[in-house]
């Protein structure tokens, strides 16, 4: 596989046409009759899908730094450019990006009937702005991409989302817009500061990363900017409550690509920028504490609120907060085991949550319901269904030989080192996420079937199944066999390690990071 993409240069033009098609894509889809809409972004997301593949096997893992880098002046005056890259962070969000958009084109075919085209063409423009998002190395372009992540998002939902949509969607453009515009302000003041002290202003990634000393007069204020964008798209405690409404709202393939994909770019914000660039201040004892503890609250808070939801779909959208509450313990706690454990939460996270808003919208096509009362016993009537429930719902809650399950313990197992309280605090989110999942497959799909309407329920058609499929083999590979994955992102993990201990930091903290400091030595 290996020779036949250094035989077509697939090195050389990947990252730019993964970021241009869906683009093109879109502005065809747009022009296509409404009938044929969906069949064009179905070609368009599978070729994009199909292509990405070729990374697994393109991108030298290795060495753990970019690679496939490219850089072209874009506005060179302001020291702009057009550069992207990818690594071992990178590569599974991107992957995760390509993949759920397909599957979110493919889930929509029945329940999207309206404005065909434009839902087609934003989703495809939404799939551009997350991949620039995790491919950009100069920061300019990451924040473009970030901006233009949020509109398409936003008429998604604005457009064809339920019942209090207009709400959900300007409530979720709002808190998102306030913390990219403090980023922006960071980013200009960042460029400025470096460039006094080099003589280069640029808004390269790794510029900037190699002159960070220049920034230590403003550092706290540029890391608070920072972090505030970041941990709204999270969402950390208590920033989240733009979330349930955005997931309530939106439609199935908005859910799906909001929980699956778009979370994940504040934790990878927090990896790549703002931990990175201000380490001495993200890991010194005052803002580890206050993530900790914010995280831990996230972890229980959203598990408790979860377990009383009436509405499945607001179940499953609490239960992010918990999950991505594991991924900031992991980022901060700084072993290799937990940002490892954090990156595996992200990808579980995205195959089991985006499967359990597929498997709700698919409900709701049929009963036009979300109301867990509304159910009960259904697996008599539909067991395909109520098999790949319960299997995507143990992922979820992190039944070992599931997909949840290696990431979660790794976060924990590298976490207690540095921060025992919070981390058996954080254990009990596991056990809550089991009481809530659970309960709620007992009342859907176990319970006596005590609703005349569930009677003649349909089970899943081929096409939800080519679905759901690919995602419940997702879950179970990373559960059984995560070792590939793992060993991608490994020597990635390293590197973050290294670049983040290269800063002073307090001595309380280095004493927490002792076995994060013992192996990146050791390396």
């Amino acid at each position: 596989m290996t020779s036949l993409l250094d035989l077509i240069g697939y090195d050389r033009w990947i990252l730019h046409v993964l970021l241009l098609l869906p683009l093109v894509g879109a502005v065809v889809v747009s022009r296509l009759p409404s009938t044929q809409a969906k069949r064009g972004a179905l070609w368009v997301s599978g070729v994009e899908f199909v292509l990405s593949l070729g990374l697994w096997w393109a991108v030298d893992t290795a060495p753990g730094t970019l690679q496939l880098v490219s850089e072209y002046a874009w506005l060179p005056r302001w020291g702009i450019s057009y550069a992207v890259g990818i690594d071992g962070i990178s590569l599974f969000m991107v992957l995760l990006s390509t993949g759920l958009t397909f599957l979110s084109v493919l889930g929509s075919w029945t329940y999207i009937t309206e404005q065909e085209r434009g839902f087609y063409a934003l989703l495809l423009v939404l799939l551009t702005g997350m991949l620039g998002v995790f491919l950009a190395t100069d920061l300019f372009l990451f924040y473009v991409a970030w901006e233009v992540m949020l509109i398409p998002m936003y008429f998604i939902i604005g457009v064809w989302g339920g019942t209090n949509r207009l709400y959900a969607a300007i409530k979720f453009f709002l808190f998102t817009m306030v913390g990219s515009l403090l980023m922006l302000v960071a980013i200009i003041a960042m460029v400025w500061m470096v460039g006094r002290a080099t003589g280069t202003y640029s808004f390269a990634y790794q510029h900037l990363l190699d002159n960070r000393a220049a920034l230590d007069g403003i550092a706290p204020w540029l890391f608070a900017a920072f972090a505030l964008a970041f941990a709204i798209k999270v969402p950390v405690f208590p920033l989240h409550t733009w979330l349930p409404d955005a997931h309530v709202e939106a439609p199935t393939a908005g859910s799906v690509i909001l929980a699956g994909v778009l979370l994940k770019m504040g934790t990878y914000g927090f990896l790549r920028f703002a931990v990175p660039f201000f380490p001495g201040v993200a890991l010194g004892p005052v803002v580890s504490q206050l993530v900790v503890i914010l995280a831990v609250i996230g972890i229980v808070y959203g598990a408790l609120v979860a377990m009383v939801q009436p509405d499945i779909k607001k179940l499953v959208a609490y239960s992010s907060v918990s999950h991505l509450g594991f991924v900031m313990l992991g980022i901060w706690a700084a072993t290799v085991q937990s940002v490892q454990g954090a990156l595996m939460v992200m990808i579980a996270h995205g195959l089991s949550t985006g499967a359990l808003f597929f498997l709700v919208g698919m409900l709701y096509e049929r009963r036009h319901t979300r109301e867990i009362a509304s159910f009960g016993g259904i697996a008599k009537v539909v067991p395909v269904f109520a098999t790949i429930l319960t299997i995507t719902a143990l992922a979820s809650i992190g039944l070992p030989g599931l997909s949840g399950f290696i990431g979660e313990f790794l976060v924990l197992i590298g976490s207690y080192t540095a921060h025992p309280t919070a981390t058996i605090i954080a254990t009990t989110g596991v056990i809550f996420a089991a009481a809530y999942l659970l309960w709620a497959l007992q009342r859907m799909i176990f319970n006596p079937l005590d609703h005349p309407d569930n009677e003649q329920l349909s089970d899943l058609t081929r096409r939800e199944l080519a679905v759901i499929l690919p995602l419940v083999a997702g879950m179970i590979w990373l559960g059984l066999y995560p070792k590939p994955i793992l060993d991608r992102m490994e020597p990635a993990t390293q590197h973050y390690l290294e670049v983040i201990s290269t800063a002073p930091i307090p001595d309380t903290v280095i004493a927490h990071d002792a076995p994060a400091r013992t192996q990146v030595e050791a390396r």
